[in-house]
Order: C-alpha cells, then sequence, then structure tokens
C-alpha cells in the first residue's frame, strides 16, 4: 500500500525559482503538487499517485487537469514527513532519502508527462521559493 503523500493545490498561477532564478512554474490555472516519499514507496506507488492526482476532479465544474489539460507542477517536499509527536522539534525520520525520494519524485513527473501532463518541477534538493495564488 502507498504511503506516498500529496498536497495536491489548485492554483491560477505559480512559480519556484532557485537562487532568483525562474526553474519552473505557470500562467493559467493549474495544479501544484507538493510530494513527499517515505522509505517503502515504489515506482508502483508514483504511478498510482500520478493517476490519481491527473484524473482527481478538484477544478471548476468538477473537472480535472486531465479534462482542462492543465499545467502542473510538482515539487518536492520532504516536510509532508514531518513528525510532531514529540516537543516542537520535528523528526524527518519518515522521509526517505534523497538517493531513495529523488528518483520517485521524478517517477511521478514521467508518470504524468506521460498521461500528456504539461509538467514543470522545481529543483530537488535546492533552497526552493515557491510562490502560487491560490485559487
Amino acid at each position: 500500500m502507498s504511503t506516498m503523500r500529496a498536497v495536491v493545490q489548485v492554483a491560477s498561477s505559480a512559480v519556484v525559482h532557485v537562487d532568483g532564478e525562474r526553474v519552473g512554474g505557470f500562467d493559467g490555472p493549474g495544479l501544484v503538487i507538493l510530494v513527499g516519499v517515505t522509505h517503502t514507496d515504489t515506482t508502483e506507488d508514483a504511478e498510482r499517485l500520478a493517476e490519481k492526482i491527473w484524473q482527481l476532479r478538484i477544478m471548476d465544474d468538477e473537472r480535472s487537469a486531465s479534462d482542462n489539460q492543465a499545467p502542473l507542477l510538482v515539487v518536492s517536499q520532504f516536510t509532508l514527513y514531518a513528525d510532531l509527536k514529540k516537543g516542537r522539534r520535528p523528526s524527518w525520520s519518515a522521509a526517505a532519502p534523497r538517493p531513495v525520494s529523488e528518483p520517485l519524485v521524478d517517477a511521478v513527473s514521467t508518470a504524468l508527462r506521460r498521461r500528456g501532463a504539461s509538467v514543470t518541477t522545481g529543483v530537488f534538493g535546492a533552497d526552493m521559493k515557491v510562490s502560487l495564488t491560490n485559487d
């Protein structure tokens, strides 16, 4: 069973910058997808997550990104696996390390592209500045 996590937000625009340079984003209605990976996730989990996101009916008139051919911005987000049970300092032990998580975040983007999505991404492990206008 997949434990890969995603936060999916409908946005009227989004952009991700690294070192002041725009590396991804979109203008016009689309989805911002923050993806978190844990130790047991697999490429099959990435495929299932991509299919679910592509068909998710959260856009206007209960349409999906697939229906609208909406652009997507995929950004890795290890903080989705923060453990806040003890104190005020989160534990990140449930988040998969880079050698596991980077290929799986890439697999989500690749699976979405195979379905016909226009996907831009952040830069894995970089200090990214993500801005979006929620819709």
